[in-house]
């Protein structure tokens, strides 16, 4: 089964300051139908202003994954990390027992536009930790990179929850197949270009819910930035 999920079938907050698209339930925004996907919790896409952000708030208890599209995003929290994350870097928060962030837009010209991602964990209560790590675009160019798993293999960064988060840089002729072992389901999600998806054409921020399937097979991109989701 493949289940198409339209960009613009997405919840939106127009805060001024932050434009934000929701493609699960989130805030303000509530889709019975759209809660989440296997232990997949949230993917917002997020574009805020410059010299703005979110304020110091409190986080328990999930996977929180930052993507950057364009621009930066300055991080702080009450762990001691502080970083500036661009495109490439991949940031995994663990919230586990509790953690308070915040996220700010540090340039005063330039907005930042990126994705938010929560996966809920394996387990609660979790001491909280953090982790950074820089995938070049030659690592996704054509192929699927390996970005999050619960074992950081291949140098990806550590999730604690069976789900694999991977990026793949579509054009042209490229294609890429990924495999789905039995009992398990893929989200593939278009961050930015057009793609076809197991024959599906989508676009930025449109999404595939794939189930029941062997296999997902990407191709016929314009610059298309994919990230493919692996879940139990």
């Amino acid at each position: 089964m493949n289940a198409l999920r339209k960009s613009n079938e997405r919840g939106f907050a127009d805060h001024g300051w932050l434009k934000s698209f929701h493609t699960f339930s989130f805030a303000s925004y509530y889709d019975p139908k759209n809660m989440g996907y296997g232990p997949l919790r949230v993917i917002n896409e997020d574009r805020v202003a410059p010299g703005e952000g979110f304020g110091k708030h409190p986080h328990r208890d999930m996977e929180i994954i930052s993507y950057v599209l364009d621009g930066e995003l300055e991080h702080k929290d009450s762990m001691g990390t502080g970083s500036i994350i661009r495109p490439g870097d991949v940031q995994r928060m663990s919230a586990g027992t509790g953690v308070t962030h915040s996220e700010y837009n540090p340039s005063p010209k330039n907005g930042v536009h990126f994705l938010q991602i929560w996966i809920e964990p394996e387990s609660t209560g979790i001491k909280p930790s953090y982790e950074q790590k820089f995938f070049g675009p030659e690592e996704k160019r054509g192929k699927l990179r390996l970005l999050a798993s619960p074992d950081g293999r291949d140098g990806s960064v550590t999730v604690h929850q069976d789900a694999q988060l991977y990026a793949a840089l579509i054009d042209g002729a490229e294609q890429v197949t990924h495999q789905i072992e039995e009992g398990r389901r893929a989200y593939v999600h278009i961050a930015r270009g057009a793609v076809t998806v197991n024959g599906q054409a989508l676009g930025s921020g449109d999404a595939l819910k794939v189930d029941g399937e062997k296999q997902v097979v990407i191709e016929k991109g314009d610059n298309a930035e994919v990230l493919l989701f692996d879940l139990n």
